[in-house]
């Protein structure tokens, strides 16, 4: 299974190093000759560094973003009695089943016009966040696996609930941020529509998703296969740091923190 799911990225990584002649014809599977000029010649030829500080910038903020709004309603659904809790979950809930796809684009759209942030970045990123009803069940569900015991105790010494979320709960919710955070990452970091949509008269703050489209064909408007393959093969590499970054997050691990 493993071999299966890492075959085409094998075969994008080779065909990475190959020529735009030898790549359409398809014959062979490894380069009859390394050609390692194309990862300099996409970098240099997409503007790879623009596109990706732009797919950074969104991907970090729209992370943060998500995991404290997240977080923060998470906590208060499973600590908090509050007037329509239910109705508040039914409508997260909605969200993830009903999709409406592009039709939510153009009011989208209007609404960063009327806030006068349709020429930035900030407005992918507050439509991104906005998106964060998986992030906030994955992280109500680990919010379920911290003993309440420990908010009363804090209570009891005289904590807020502010300083209690803060100074108790983000730290044991550590695993169920990392696991939600890559998951948010991710979902950042391969966004093609609203990027596309909100930065199409804006080259300089188009991201990689978008950069790469534009790869597929050169000044001689012949397919640019093997420049498409090396753009795809850098832009998996801030994924697979992410990835290792989070990798222990997978393990939740709150035995020890009450005793008796």
């Amino acid at each position: 299974m493993a071999a299966a799911l890492l075959f085409p990225i094998v075969i994008a990584f080779l065909g990475s190093f190959k020529s735009n002649a030898e790549l359409t014809a398809g014959a062979t599977f490894l380069p009859s000759e390394w050609h390692f000029s194309n990862y300099g010649e996409v970098w240099e030829q997409a503007h790879f560094s623009t596109y990706t500080w732009n797919s950074a910038f969104i991907s970090v903020f729209s992370t943060i973003g998500t995991l404290l709004i997240a977080s923060l309603a998470a906590y208060a659904v499973d600590r908090m009695d509050f007037l329509g809790k239910k109705t508040y979950v039914i409508l997260q809930s909605a969200t993830m089943f009903i999709s409406i796809g592009a039709v939510v684009l153009r009011p989208q759209f209007e609404l960063m016009v009327n806030l006068g942030l349709h020429t930035s970045l900030w407005s992918v990123i507050l439509i991104l966040i906005s998106g964060h009803a998986s992030t906030f069940f994955i992280l109500l569900s680990f919010m379920k696996g911290i003993p309440k015991d420990l908010d009363e105790s804090a209570m009891i010494d005289g904590c807020s609930r502010l300083w209690t979320y803060s100074r108790i709960i983000l730290p044991l919710l550590a695993p169920g941020l990392g696991v939600a955070g890559l998951f948010a990452f991710r979902h950042a970091w391969n966004e093609y529509i609203l990027p596309l949509v909100f930065t199409m008269s804006q080259p300089n703050l188009q991201v990689l998703t978008v950069g790469l489209a534009g790869l597929r064909y050169g000044i001689s408007s012949a397919a640019q296969t093997h420049y498409m393959m090396a753009g795809a093969c850098l832009s998996i590499l801030p994924l697979l740091l992410a990835y290792v970054l989070a990798n222990k997050s997978f393990m939740q691990m709150t035995a020890g923190s009450v005793k008796g």
